[in-house]
């Protein structure tokens, strides 16, 4: 199954850049997807271009998938190096991004082969992919076998029970397990990355212990009120599993509205999320009350540590109700206190650059990201910084035009490249194809000296229109697309969540104020991301990664999307249990205290089952894998803690009864709805 999955692309697709790309091949140039650096022991520039070219031959006679081969043989004089001893052969691959992978595994030993004698290292983007997805499988898996024994012991100790422990191990790893066949059907009909599959996973694994935490503890605290194991489980499916389905639903808008956004990495992230997300809920609310019911009493097994506890399992407890009581009775100062925490955490972001991810996000060692930082060092025009620039109808005019490139900040070099040859036969006289100027910039492509030489090109006249292209002009163009679509996701995201939590807690206030701590919580997250990885504070701590000043703009996003609907998922369960408590008929600040006593310890729990699956992740050698990893366990400890045990009974002592206003229509439609005669079924 693991063949139906592609690579996911980086970038943005039906951009000015990507139309320049297809163009320049179509020509015979364009940005190459892999490149090898042929390196002689012995002897000097004559060689290695020998070399080169005996590799051009045998990877043009052999592999139908290569579109293009240049070296210096093919008369490319950026293609040795300074010191003579290295030839760099790039490939320009035909067909989606998983063929070009694909392609890229099967070429790199050809190439090696056919020079035995010399030293092949090998980089680009295909490989890099091949290397990424790779070393993401083996750490993800690394990570998630450890892992396994913590969150058993923390499960251990939550819940006294070998059985009720192992549970919510078991959902979680059926609902991975499942999702695997599932995205590998997805994947004949939409691009789903192996990386995708691999997050997802690890997501998924975090979110099924939540899921079945929730259910799982209402059933035995209600049974431990000596109420019938069979009517428990109703119960706790009437409550906390329309806790799931709302968390699921919410989750699942977010990450769909994250998928609109036209970067085949990011919607295939985002599919594989949801597809992992509704599997997590849906094994929590049948496979887990199935399990309940033909353990019986054996769910509550001998308690190893039972001479250990001062509280019975499923009591309120006694920390969390003081906490909340402290910060009710004080709401003002504690919630600015909170919110002064999180705005200082969130102040980072403000310098948040993003960019695309390259071989970087490798360690240093490793094979695609040496060899990819060799060929920055030794050559004069790394093909990563060589923009390619399309005019499609030249004339007298195309003298003027490179001379004014020549002018601009940042070029270090310019040629034109004929296409006569590159076009092939069957096309127009060479007076009427297109021309290709290739411009070497003296900075890197995700620097914003880079992007400022891009926005030059575009703006500098031309004889007729231009396509300008290359890595530089991909990330510019990649970022500003997400830019761009950030409004309408927000946006998108905000009123799904408006709309689910409305129709779950049947209040329109306590919905805006969730909408308006989770922004909060979300900008903290984001600011404490960008301080360690694009700052590169703490590195050292995380196993050192390489900083590049930006951070990839699918996999951030894709992060944010996750934080933020675990952010409502627990907002959901808290907001539920306050709000059968207000039915109950405690008055608004009661029921915020007994709300947390009752659901503190559970959200801590939960917040570090998945803080453990999650950071584990942290321990890989890709540094998107350790961003991920970073970011939603963080995002789970500050809002299972920070968050929700101090901001959001602030703020709700505050508002006081105004928590529960709602226009008269949804009072009618609560009176007359089912159900509503008792306060089991009002929330979870």
């Amino acid at each position: 199954m693991s063949g139906a999955f592609g690579a996911g692309g980086t970038i943005a697709t039906g951009t000015e850049s990507s139309r320049a790309q297809t163009q320049a091949e179509l020509l015979g140039v364009g940005t190459p997807d892999l490149m090898l650096a042929l390196t002689v022991r012995d002897g000097g520039a004559r060689s290695a271009v020998a070399a080169g070219a005996g590799v051009v031959a045998r990877l043009l006679a052999d592999e139908p998938a290569v579109r293009t081969v240049q070296s210096a043989a093919t008369g490319d004089p950026w293609l040795m190096s300074r010191d003579g001893r290295t030839g760099l052969v790039t490939v320009s691959l035909s067909g989606s991004d998983a063929d070009r992978k694909e392609a890229a595994l099967r070429l790199v030993p050809k190439a090696r082969e056919a020079v035995p004698g010399m030293r092949v290292d090998a980089s680009g983007a295909s490989w890099a992919t091949a290397e990424i997805d790779q070393q993401a499988g083996a750490d993800l898996l690394r990570a998630e076998l450890w892992a396994a024994p913590l969150i058993m012991i923390l499960l251990l100790l939550t819940y006294g029970s070998w059985a009720a422990a192992a549970l919510p191990l078991v959902v979680a790893v059926l609902a991975v397990v499942c999702c695997v066949p599932l995205l590998g059907l997805l994947a004949h009909v939409s691009d789903v990355s192996a990386f995708a599959v691999n997050a997802a996973a690890a997501i998924g694994f975090g979110l099924s212990i939540d899921f079945t935490l929730f259910v799982l503890a209402r059933y035995r605290e209600e049974h431990a009120k000596g109420m019938p194991r069979a009517r428990a489980l109703e119960v706790a499916l009437s409550t906390c599993g329309r806790c799931v389905f709302c968390s699921a639903a919410v989750i699942s808008s977010c990450l769909v509205a994250v998928a609109a956004i036209p970067v085949p990495l990011l919607r295939a992230l985002a599919l594989a999320g949801v597809a992992v997300t509704l599997l997590a809920a849906l094994a929590a609310l049948t496979v887990l009350p199935a399990a309940l019911t033909l353990l019986g009493d054996r769910v509550d097994g001998a308690d190893p540590l039972r001479r250990l506890r001062r509280a019975p399992i499923g009591g309120a407890s006694r920390f969390w109700h003081e906490l909340a009581r402290r910060v009710t009775a004080r709401p003002a100062a504690t919630g600015m206190g909170a919110l002064a925490i999180l705005v200082m955490m969130a102040w980072p972001a403000v310098g948040l650059r993003l960019g695309a991810i390259d071989e970087r996000t490798l360690a240093p060692t490793a094979p695609a990201a040496a060899a990819a930082a060799d060929v920055r060092g030794r050559f004069e025009a790394p093909p990563e910084r060589v923009q390619v620039v399309v005019l499609e109808r030249p004339d007298a005019g195309l003298g003027n035009y490179t001379a004014a490139v020549a002018r601009l900040p940042h070029v270090g070099a310019m040629r034109v490249v004929s296409t006569s040859s590159a076009g092939g036969p069957g096309q127009a006289e060479q007076e009427q194809r297109p021309a290709v100027v290739l411009v070497a910039a003296t900075v890197g492509p995700d620097t914003p000296q880079g992007a400022r030489l891009v926005d030059e090109l575009r703006k500098t006249p031309a004889p007729g229109p231009v396509l300008v292209g290359g890595r530089a002009a991909q990330i510019t163009d990649t970022t500003d697309t997400v830019r761009g679509a950030l409004p309408w996701v927000a946006l998108t995201m905000g009123a799904c969540l408006l709309a689910a939590l409305t129709a779950f807690i049947r209040s329109a206030m306590a919905p805006l104020k969730a909408l308006a701590v989770a922004v909060i919580s979300l900008a903290a997250d984001l600011g404490l991301i960008v301080w360690i990885f694009q700052y590169g504070h703490g590195a050292d701590v995380l196993g050192g990664f390489t900083v590049t000043d930006s951070l990839d703009a699918s996999l951030l996003l894709f992060t944010l999307a996750v934080a933020f609907g675990l952010s409502i998922d627990y907002e959901v369960f808290l907001l539920g249990r306050i709000r059968e408590e207000f039915d109950r008929g405690l008055d608004n600040q009661a029921a915020v205290i007994k709300g947390i006593s009752r659901t503190g310890r559970l959200m801590t729990s939960a917040a570090a089952a998945l803080a453990i699956s999650t950071a584990a992740i942290t321990t890989s050698h890709v540094t998107i894998l350790k961003l991920m990893g970073a970011g939603i366990a963080s995002a789970a400890i500050l809002d299972a803690i920070l968050v929700r045990g101090i901001l959001v009974p602030a703020v709700m002592a505050l508002l006081g009864p105004a928590n529960w206003w709602k226009p008269a229509r949804i009072g009618r439609q609560r009176r007359r709805g089912p159900g509503t005669a008792t306060s089991e079924t009002a929330a979870g």
